[in-house]
């Protein structure tokens, strides 16, 4: 146990840089893209059927999987970045308590969403842009993947931040790995296999549903393991005795952390309204190029959250040297994927599109309208990939930090301030080329203003 403990305070301590940087930042890359691929192995089975109308309904719940997603940095990042800033000054019986409230405050938030949905899900649904033709699948997909899942599904990201944060990056990308790869196996058995023809969405979001249990029950039994050797804890009684100071520095973390995600998921939201205006067509267009660029941010936020402990631990520790260098060393490589990424899409949009529809059965002429848009939003949109780096990289390396404030006003204006108003604008001038195009524009203004809150925080760090 000795000599695990002493093998993590080695990677955040004295392991040259790139290497200590490649030991946590490729195994979170792999839970990424694996993750992402079975959130993208739903899309592919159900556009093998050549609904447009699924394909545009499994769009619209994104926005509430994203809303999720949110609500589990309150505890992820919050509790996980103060847990490696606590575990940096040495406090290790705080570090300890406040992953115990982590765990207890994620379960609380999970049951609470899941208890709203399960009220208000069909009015929100109609809300965010659901027609006739799609409200009926996108309720079946609700119903299963968030009502009935969203605490294990919490659960799962809030103990894998917890586990990154505190050294066990490999055993918390095997967790929900595993369970990305349970997805892909149990998605055509239960879409068609298990259930008749017209239950597709039906099946995904079961074999979503269990994989999501499976991986919080594997995440939290290696967990409990990790107790012996590293500063966690599930007790409520131990919860409870968290310092307030420690408590109120979570939240101001994560909630704005939880902010940027919502403000991300409502910008998506406005994009789908605004698809959806047009035609159910372009929303399912849209909808597919949003799965298909996640690829290289999956890869990017990887980079960010594997850099997010070094950079979190030498900040509380007083090293700000090999912070910068972890700092810098992460922005290198994340825009070279973001290169490989513009690259790749300019060649290839149309066939990477194609994966996620079939255009040889019933309703082949709107799918290949569907294709025809969404390989035109995917060129324009991949333009961007640079300076949404920038944008995700500032803002993690602030979190790791503990500026939560400085995230809450990046995000803010990020997509409140630039973004949304240009999307509505662009859309108006140029229709749907002028709605892929506002992303690429937005991200560049907002890319200059966060290097610039990046750099007065860095210096502060430096100064303090």
């Amino acid at each position: 146990m000795a000599t695990d403990r002493k093998n993590k305070k080695e990677i955040f301590e004295n392991l040259p840089v790139p290497r200590a940087l490649w030991v946590m930042a490729v195994p979170t890359v792999i839970s990424q893209l694996i993750n992402l691929i079975y959130n993208m192995v739903d899309a592919y089975f159900i556009g093998r059927t050549g609904n447009s109308y699924m394909m545009g309904a499994t769009t619209l719940t994104l926005t509430l999987v994203m809303m999720n997603t949110a609500l589990s940095n309150i505890t992820g990042i919050g509790g996980g970045s103060l847990l490696a800033r606590l575990m940096g000054a040495g406090r290790e019986e705080e570090a300890r308590r406040v992953s115990a409230f982590s765990i207890c405050c994620s379960a609380a938030i999970g049951f609470t969403y899941s208890l709203l949905l399960g009220l208000f899900a069909r009015p929100l649904l109609l809300f965010l842009g659901a027609s006739d033709n799609t409200i009926g699948y996108a309720l079946q997909y609700t119903q299963l993947v968030l009502v009935l899942g969203s605490i294990p599904s919490q659960l799962s990201m809030t103990l894998a931040h917890l586990l990154r944060n505190a050294g066990y990056s490999g055993k918390a990308s095997l967790g929900l790995s595993g369970g990305g790869i349970l997805n892909m196996i149990l998605d055509p058995l239960f879409m068609f296999v298990l259930l008749p023809p017209g239950y597709e969405v039906v099946g995904a979001a079961l074999a979503t549903l269990l994989s999501n249990t499976a991986a919080c029950l594997y995440l939290l039994f290696t967990y409990r393991r990790a107790r012996e050797t590293a500063p966690l804890s599930v007790s409520p009684a131990v919860a409870r005795r968290t310092e307030r100071g420690s408590v109120r520095a979570l939240f101001a973390v994560g909630v704005p952390s939880a902010i940027l995600t919502g403000l991300f998921d409502l910008a998506n939201v406005c994009a789908n309204m605004i698809a959806a205006a047009h035609s159910d067509l372009v929303l399912a267009g849209l909808g597919i190029t949003m799965k298909v660029e996640r690829v290289p941010n999956a890869i990017s936020i990887g980079i960010c959250q594997g850099a997010m402990p070094i950079i979190a631990y030498n900040y509380a520790s007083g090293n700000t040297a090999r912070m910068k260098k972890t700092i810098n060393t992460a922005r290198l490589w994340g825009l070279c994927v973001a290169a490989c990424a513009i690259l790749f899409f300019q060649l290839f949009a149309e066939p990477a599109t194609r994966l996620f529809l079939d255009t040889s059965k019933a309703g082949a002429e709107n799918a290949l309208l569907t294709i025809s848009f969404a390989a035109m939003f995917l060129r324009i949109r991949c333009l961007a990939s640079p300076v949404q780096f920038i944008n995700y990289h500032s803002s993690f390396c602030m979190q790791a930090m503990g500026r939560g404030r400085s995230t809450m006003i990046h995000a803010a204006v990020r997509e409140l301030v630039v973004y949304i108003p240009l999307m509505f604008l662009l859309d108006k001038l140029f229709a749907e080329p002028g709605l892929a195009a506002a992303l690429p524009a937005a991200e560049s203004v907002s890319a200059v203003f966060a290097m610039w809150m990046l750099a007065r925080a860095i210096r502060s760090a430096t100064e303090k």
